[in-house]
């Protein structure tokens, strides 16, 4: 699960004049008790949200940013295992975007070592069709960073799903179209099992948990790690040694290695639409912050997946368990597995379609925004549109999926037939 982000500064006050932030349940301030000269990491709560404010300085739409309050300890849970040593309130960072009236919700789930502002270049567009909500995780972003304390793989997932439920319960929301990338669509699947009520549309972008290393086309990995290399690597992993401990371990070089992975990523070498200079630099920043933050969220990788990124409690396995209509969304060049989808697909027995954007990796809404856009709308043609036909396919190649919960999937094993064309959906929409 990849990352990326920003490095600047300038920008400050046009953030200021697109955003307002309700101070009045903000959470307190994270302050060092090392004088700035002997600080080794230099971040804090403030500095995240500030290079999150000058991030969404690009954003033409106004936006209000909130600390959404989840209450104190694991939400939903007595257990005093799972309870941080310190019974402090949890927030939950909530930036919410101008619409237009009665359009739908659209709740955005940020991946593995990122956070809601990776989506800098699609909330304008998307909040033309959607009131876009986008959230921090609990742990991440400028979200609250309890210590994590799970032990296992069902309390870290409940880490996630629970503090997820009582943010909309707080926020109020009964009907709502959930996205969420990489590791946020596992989250975002594993809510949608739990709480299928209140979801209309399930959108998931490259997400993690559609594969098990037990599947043969994965043997690979356990000769790997029968290898010295691999044992090595295995240990860290199962020792929770994270990226951002390598960027906190760097200190003063955290902030060029982060720039220098933005520009490498995104810059003159991406997949796709490249990032300016000003995106690139931003990005950095707010990236740098983020991950040098307090350790919380980031912990949860090695309850969650073992070496390689596969799932302990895969999401394949729950299939005909799916309970409301779902699109997969992955670029061409994703290293998420597609094919994870296709056999989940096969035991659902609710609406459910599968397609690959073009020009586009992992991290496809930046790669190639106006793609995931207009992938976004089809995907959601029947919930905004009173005639989602308008919103069709071209003829000749179209994704198949299933319509209607009572309708058969078509008999074509043709994949071609099953995916969207790169050039074909680009003029989809």
């Amino acid at each position: 699960m990849k990352m990326a982000e920003e490095l600047g500064s300038s920008s400050a006050a046009a953030a200021t004049a697109t955003s307002t932030s309700t101070s009045s349940s903000s959470p307190a301030k994270t302050r060092s008790p090392w004088p700035p000269v002997l600080r080794w990491i230099h971040t804090t709560t403030d500095h995240i949200i500030e290079a999150e404010k000058r991030l969404l300085s690009l954003v033409k739409t106004p936006y209000v940013r909130e600390q959404v309050n989840i209450g104190s300890g694991p939400p939903g849970s007595k257990k005093r295992r799972l309870r941080s040593t310190s019974n402090e309130p949890r927030f939950i960072n909530t930036v919410t975007f101008n619409s237009k009236e009665d359009s739908p919700t659209l709740v955005i789930v940020h991946g593995y070592a990122a956070s809601q502002g990776f989506f800098f270049r699609n909330f304008d567009a998307l909040a033309s069709r959607f009131k876009v909500i986008a959230v921090d995780q609990l742990g991440w972003g400028g979200s609250s960073r309890p210590d994590f304390t799970c032990k296992s793989t069902k309390e870290t997932e409940a880490w996630f799903i629970d503090s997820f439920e009582e943010w909309r319960k707080a926020k109020k929301l009964d009907n709502f179209i959930l996205l969420g990338h990489s590791f946020g669509g596992y989250v975002a699947a594993k809510y949608a099992l739990k709480h299928p009520e209140h979801i209309q549309h399930l959108i998931l972008v490259g997400p993690a948990g559609f594969s098990s290393e037990s599947e043969a086309k994965y043997e690979w990995i356990t000769q790997f790690r029968s290898t010295w290399r691999g044992a090595i690597l295995n240990h860290l992993w199962e020792s929770n040694f994270t990226l951002h401990k390598i960027i906190r371990g760097l200190g003063p070089l955290g902030p060029h290695f982060v720039r220098k992975y933005i520009s490498s990523r995104f810059g003159g070498y991406s997949i796709g639409e490249v990032l300016t200079e000003e995106e690139s630099q931003l990005l950095a920043d707010y990236v740098y912050h983020t991950l040098v933050a307090k350790a919380s969220g980031e912990l949860c990788l090695k309850y969650i997946f073992s070496f390689g990124a596969f799932a302990r409690m895969p999401l394949l396995q729950s299939g005909s368990k799916w309970k409301v209509p779902a699109t997969f969304i992955y670029g061409m060049q994703d290293w998420m597995n597609y094919q994870g989808a296709q056999e989940a697909r096969q035991q659902m027995k609710v609406p459910c379609e599968i397609i690959r954007v073009p020009q586009a990796g992992h991290f496809v809404f930046i790669d190639n925004p106006n793609g995931f856009h207009s992938t976004v709308f089809y995907a959601c043609r029947r919930l905004l549109s009173r005639n989602p036909d308008s919103e069709s396919l071209p003829e000749g190649r179209a994704s198949r999926h299933r319509k209607l919960a009572d309708e058969k999937l078509p008999q074509d094993n043709n994949e071609e037939n099953r995916m969207l064309s790169a050039q074909d959906h680009l003029n989809s929409v």
